[in-house]
Order: C-alpha cells, then sequence, then structure tokens
C-alpha cells in the first residue's frame, strides 16, 4: 500500500469522525434500562440511593473556596444537576451523559480548590455510575466515543487550571484525571461485558425459538411424506381397478362400437400412465427411507388386523379391552389405514408414557362415518425418560385432518389419557350437493377438499 493511499484513507477516516459522532452521541432517544436478573428487584430505586449518597459526597468535596475572580452559581446547582443526570441515564443515557459531562467541566471551570481539580471524587463517582448505565444499554464503540470526550473535556479543565494554578499542581491535576481514566474504564468494561452476555443470551433463545419452529415444521413435513408413502398404496390400488375394468369392459359388452373402444382404451392409457407418476412420485418419498424392501411394499393394515394388534399390545403385559359399537362394515381404506394407525399409536403412547395401566380400544361405526376412542387408566409407576422428541399425537392429528375428521386428546377426570378421532366416510363436496345447497357452498368445500388434499401429499 502507497503512502498516498494511507493518507487518503486516514484523511477519510477523520473526515468520517464528526458524522460517526453525530449519529452515535446526537439523539435523546428513550432506552429503558433491560431486563436482567440481577437488576430484577428495585433498579431504580437502588440509582436514586446511590445518586443521592454521591451527591452528598460531592456537596461535602465542593464545599471550598472559589475564585472570586470567576463569578459563577453555586456549587450545589452542580451536585443537583449532575443527580439528575443519573437518574435521567434510567431512560435515556445519551442526554444523560452529555448532561453530566457538561455539569464536570462547567463546574471545573468554577472551582478552585486544586487537590480535587478538575474533579472530585464525588463527581467522578456519579459519572462512573452514569457510564455504567450508559454502557448497559449502547454498544462498546458508543461507550468509548462517550469516555474519550469525557477525558477530553477533563484535560481542557486541565490546561485551563494551569492559567489559575500554580506548576506545582500539574502532578495533583493529572493524578486526578488518571484516577477519573481507571474509574471510568472500570464501569465501562463492567457494564460491557453485561450487555454483552444479555445480547448473546438473547441470541440464543431467538436462536432456539427458530431450532424449536424448525424442528416442528421438519416434523411436520416427516409425518406428512409418511402418511403420503401410505396412501400410494391405496390410491395405486384403485387406479389399478379403473385400468383393469376400462380393459375387460369392452368384452362384456355386444359389439361395442369404435368409439365405445376408443374411449375405454384411453381411460385405460391415462390410468397406467397414473400409476407410473405414483411410482415416481413414491420412489421421491422413498429415497430416504431405510425400511426393507419387503415392508415396503407389504399391504397396508386395515382395522381387520385390529385383534393382532391388541394381541401384540397384550403380550407386553398391558391388559386391553376392545368394543364395537353399530354395524361393522368395510370402509373407504383411506379410513381404514387411518383408523389403525391412530389405534397403533395411542396404543405405543400408553406403553411408553404410562406402564402399568390398562388400556380401552373403542370403536364406533355411525352412518356417516367412524369414531375411534383409545383410553387408559393411570400409570402405577413413573415412566421412563422417553428417547427422542416423539411424534405420535402430530401424525394422529394429521391423519385426522387428512379425512376432514377431528381429533382430540387430553387427560381423563381420573388421572388417565385419551385419543378421540372422529373420521368422517363420506365425501363433503358430494353430500352437499346431494342435499340441494347452492353451488357456491358446494364449490367452496370441493376447493376445501381440494386443498386438504394437495396440503396432505
Amino acid at each position: 500500500m502507497t503512502g498516498s493511499t494511507r493518507a487518503g484513507r486516514l484523511t477519510a477516516g477523520l473526515r468520517a469522525v464528526p458524522r460517526v459522532l453525530r449519529e452515535d452521541l446526537c439523539t435523546l432517544a428513550r432506552d429503558p434500562l433491560p431486563r436482567m436478573r440481577w437488576l430484577a428487584w428495585t433498579p431504580h430505586v437502588l440509582v436514586v440511593l446511590c445518586a443521592v449518597l454521591m451527591g452528598q459526597l460531592n456537596v461535602i468535596e465542593m464545599d471550598g473556596p472559589r475564585v472570586a475572580s470567576v463569578p459563577g452559581p453555586d456549587p450545589l446547582l452542580f451536585v443537583v444537576l449532575q443527580s439528575v443526570a443519573v437518574l435521567l441515564a434510567l431512560t435515556r443515557p445519551i442526554a444523560a451523559w452529555w448532561l453530566s459531562t457538561a455539569v464536570l467541566f462547567l463546574a471545573a471551570v468554577c472551582g478552585e480548590n486544586p487537590a480535587h481539580w478538575p474533579w472530585n471524587d464525588g463527581q467522578m463517582a456519579l459519572h462512573t455510575l452514569l457510564l455504567f448505565l450508559l454502557a448497559l444499554r449502547v454498544r462498546p464503540r458508543i461507550v468509548v466515543e462517550a469516555v474519550v470526550l469525557t477525558l477530553l473535556s477533563g484535560a481542557l479543565n486541565v490546561l485551563i487550571g494551569l492559567r489559575r494554578h500554580t506548576e506545582d499542581h500539574l502532578a495533583a491535576h493529572t493524578a486526578v484525571l488518571n484516577t477519573g481514566t481507571l474509574w471510568f474504564a472500570i464501569a465501562v468494561v463492567v457494564g460491557a461485558a453485561l450487555r454483552g452476555r444479555r445480547v448473546a443470551r438473547t441470541r440464543l433463545v431467538e436462536q432456539e425459538e427458530l431450532t424449536a419452529e424448525e424442528r416442528a415444521r421438519r416434523t411436520l413435513l416427516e409425518e406428512r411424506s409418511r402418511i403420503a408413502r401410505e396412501l400410494h398404496d391405496v390410491v395405486a390400488h384403485h387406479m389399478s381397478v379403473i385400468s383393469i375394468q376400462a380393459q375387460v369392459a369392452p368384452h362384456l359388452a355386444e359389439n361395442p362400437s369404435d368409439e365405445l373402444k376408443e374411449n375405454l382404451a384411453g381411460i385405460r392409457q391415462n390410468a397406467v400412465e397414473a400409476l407410473a407418476e405414483l411410482r415416481r412420485v413414491l420412489g421421491v418419498l422413498r429415497s430416504e427411507d431405510a425400511l426393507a424392501d419387503a415392508a415396503r411394499h407389504a399391504p397396508q393394515p386395515t382395522l381387520d388386523r385390529l385383534d393382532e394388534l391388541v394381541g401384540t399390545v397384550r403380550g407386553t403385559g398391558i391388559a386391553i379391552g376392545t368394543e364395537v359399537t353399530g354395524e361393522r362394515r368395510p370402509l373407504p381404506p383411506g379410513v381404514e389405514l387411518s383408523a389403525f394407525r391412530i389405534v397403533q399409536e395411542a396404543l405405543s403412547n400408553v406403553m411408553r408414557h404410562a406402564p402399568g395401566a390398562e388400556a380401552r380400544v373403542e370403536l364406533g361405526y355411525q352412518r356417516r362415518g367412524l369414531t375411534v376412542r383409545v383410553v387408559n387408566t393411570p400409570p402405577d409407576r413413573p415412566a421412563p425418560p422417553s428417547p427422542g422428541a416423539g411424534h405420535g399425537l402430530l401424525g394422529m392429528r394429521e391423519r385426522a385432518a387428512m379425512l376432514g375428521g377431528e381429533l382430540t386428546t387430553g387427560p381423563t377426570p381420573d388421572g388417565g389419557y385419551e385419543v378421540t378421532a372422529v373420521l368422517p366416510t363420506h365425501d363433503p363436496a358430494r353430500a352437499t350437493a346431494a342435499t340441494g345447497a347452492p353451488a357456491t357452498e358446494t364449490a367452496a368445500t370441493g376447493t376445501a377438499a381440494t386443498e386438504t388434499a394437495e396440503d396432505t401429499a
């Protein structure tokens, strides 16, 4: 780097100093004290007491001779103003610093005692407290700027004092200035450290909240992906049936027309293409699935396997009762699959979180839906810690919502737990149209069903 380049950058930096100082220090913005653990109990009262005590010390030390040739206000006015500045620092720290710095400068100009030139201990204590309150709120750069300007004003007081005092007092003036510098530096370092710790903790809490939201979002997507994988078999079965029926239909009709054959061939072709696309989609959904091929291609379970599921859980030592009300009948494959998975997950939760409890599975067949209820008694011993975060309730809720149903969960009055799912077996759009509802309502219902299906997939 050439000398001219360094000089140019230095010149640019010096020119930017007034602008930076104006942006950092020329403000009356309100900035109240932050909520901190060690400031949780009456911080304002504490600051007021400190200001009063330091102000009293300031009064005692300023009670001395004054320069007759330099008229000015009573020293008590400076004490009051600097104490007010400390109180103002509770809400507007930068404005309070300006007031305190101006008071320090004017008090030194109007004062006479060489032993405390330019500041006495009370003045430095009040300004130190103010700088500490400032460092708790603003960036370290702003605090450093404030300290530098304070020390420059003190150095200017020393130069003014040399004209009024003898040169023998120069060492005393410099010692006072050095003492003030040490006090101010300690206050700034402690305040900046506490502020940095508070900011880091706040950012950590924000990051934890973002991580929790991202984890919940990822869990939801994983559950929807798993549900979509399971529903693939249901959809593929229907598409296969459509393809076979379209292929067989021409042979069941006498003298089918060419137009009918062409339409049925188109239907079969579309069904075959849809099956191919479903296989591609399933390949994407299962790209990260570690299940074995045998498990992947196994048929999806239905309520016909409920007794098998209950028997498996009984084998673990849990007493389970079952009850079926209503006329048992075949349900749509999606409803059968969702009902089975809800019962399976509810019983898994009983085994994990309610050791020694008794469970009961109830199925209620209604004309237009199925009610699934799994309830357990209170556990007879504490449950072991669960490994990781479970997704059972989320998955059950997604399955019920996918069908347009409802899921309610919660504790029972006796201390147990209950899971109840209401799964409709009818198409809301078709039912609305059958009741003679307005076309707009039918269209809106169909749109909602379409959006639900797309969201689930």
